[in-house]
């Protein structure tokens, strides 16, 4: 009797087998993007973005929750649990110790050609300041040619390691 016993069970463990979708939790989830150099350098590098998520979340709602949420293609995602810190403090001049919660890090890696919106300021930045500094030394290449065109050169007394031009004297709050 146990052969068809095991033959029913079989059966109704087949049919109470449904495949389970996220899809309404994928939107609902908080993918918390952590912005540092390292996590910068991947997303240039290697199109691989780090998120906060929470500690409940595996890799299938991660990657389901990224491509719902930021419309892009997700070809892996790596999870790693982060231990909180151990802190102590005195209270009272007693030793209480304590400790931080743990979390845990998503590594999620995009397909060919996708990528998110959350360096962008970063890289505008970063553009900016390098326009700005070659832009910057031209200027100065064009008003120093200038200024030695135009002005004679001061010569200076008999203690020439010791005086100051003017703008120096200027600075220091002496006369010119």
């Amino acid at each position: 009797m146990s052969p068809t016993k095991s033959k029913v069970s079989e059966a109704t463990t087949k049919s109470t087998k449904t495949k389970r979708t996220s899809t309404g939790m994928s939107k609902l989830m908080v993918l918390k993007p952590l912005l540092s150099e390292k996590s910068f350098a991947l997303s240039k590098a290697q199109r691989t973005y780090v998120f906060g998520v929470p500690t409940s979340a595996n890799k299938l709602t991660v990657a389901e929750a990224v491509q719902s949420q930021f419309n892009v293609g997700v070809q892996g995602v790596k999870v790693a649990n982060v231990k909180g810190k151990t802190k102590r403090t005195v209270r009272s001049g007693k030793s209480i110790q304590g400790q931080r919660i743990n979390s845990k890090k998503a590594y999620v890696t995009l397909d060919d050609g996708d990528s998110l919106p959350i360096f962008d300021e970063e890289v505008k930045a970063e553009a900016k300041e390098a326009k700005e500094k070659t832009e910057g030394e031209t200027t100065k290449k064009q008003t120093s040619k200038k200024t030695a065109e135009n002005e004679p050169r001061q010569k200076r007394g008999i203690m020439h390691p010791f005086s100051r031009n003017t703008r120096q004297t200027q600075n220091r709050g002496g006369e010119k």
